[in-house]
Order: structure tokens, then C-alpha cells, then sequence
């Protein structure tokens, strides 16, 4: 697996959604799972299965995230100047045909929330700014064709 980067916010709440799964999802499961045999003849056992089922995705969240956290690297703080573009910043780009100003957080992949104007360092944009400076003019490939953003400042991230 390659290396992820993480901000130090990131990999923190990694690390307590990996506790709140093992410490707490894990032992509602088993109970819910030991209520569901109870019912009697797992075989149709609809209440079983569903546990099983949420069991499974749980587990699987597990390890994905011990994996995550196995091979991260956190971005350091005197990584992140704010003169450029990085992981750990927060950017405000213009994009140049409609005007439109939007802010965003760099983080990794594993952070990327859209909604929340996390976009990763991997994504089409993230790619795309990453390395440059305030008052560029960057060109976007994404699906609908190419963008062209200026970048109008650049901060470091506050901590949430």
C-alpha cells in the first residue's frame, strides 16, 4: 500500500473513529447479534443476517483504517507555509469565466469531504494547485471540459 498523507487533524480522527468502532460498534454488534439468536432459527432470521451484514461492514472499516493509519505520513506543521499551495491549506480560488469565488481545504485523500470543502490533494484541483502561489492562473481539467482558476489567497488551515 502507498504512503497516505494526512494533516495531523486527520489522522486523529482516524484514530477516534478506529476507537469508536472497536470499543463501541463492535460490542453493539455482538449484542444485537446474541439478541438476533434469541429469536430462535437463524436460517431466517432477518434481524441475524442484518447484524451480520453491519458486522461485516464494520470489521471491514477497521481494517481499512488501521491500514490508513499504518501507512500515513502527517503533513508537519513547518511543512505548511502558506505561500503555497499544500496539503494543510486553505485556498481561495476564482474561477475566471463566471467569477465565482470558492474556499478549500487541501487535505488527503482519505480526509476528501466535498460537502464540506475538503477536496483532496489527489482530486482534479488539488492536483492542479498544488506548488503554486497566490495570483496564479491555473488551468483545471475536470469532466466537463478545462477551468481556469486564479488563486486568490492562501492560508494555513485552522485546526477544527
Amino acid at each position: 500500500m502507498e504512503e497516505i498523507l494526512l494533516t495531523q487533524d486527520g489522522y486523529e480522527r482516524l484514530q477516534e473513529e478506529l476507537d469508536v468502532l472497536i470499543n463501541v460498534k463492535r460490542r453493539e454488534i455482538a449484542k444485537k447479534i446474541k439478541a438476533a439468536r434469541e429469536f430462535g432459527d437463524i436460517s431466517e432470521n432477518s434481524e441475524y443476517d442484518d447484524a451480520k451484514n453491519e458486522q461485516a461492514f464494520i470489521e471491514g472499516r477497521i481494517k481499512e483504517i488501521e491500514n490508513m493509519l499504518r501507512n500515513a505520513r502527517i503533513v508537519k506543521d513547518d511543512e505548511i507555509t502558506g505561500k503555497t499551495v499544500s496539503l494543510g491549506t486553505t485556498v481561495k480560488l476564482c474561477e475566471k469565466e463566471s467569477g465565482e469565488v470558492f474556499s478549500y481545504t487541501i487535505v488527503g485523500s482519505a480526509e476528501s469531504d466535498p460537502l464540506n470543502f475538503k477536496i483532496s490533494n489527489e482530486s482534479p484541483i488539488g492536483k492542479a494547485i498544488i506548488g503554486h502561489k497566490k495570483g496564479d492562473i491555473v488551468k483545471v481539467k475536470v469532466p466537463s471540459g478545462l477551468m481556469e482558476f486564479e488563486i486568490l489567497s492562501i492560508e494555513k488551515s485552522k485546526k477544527e
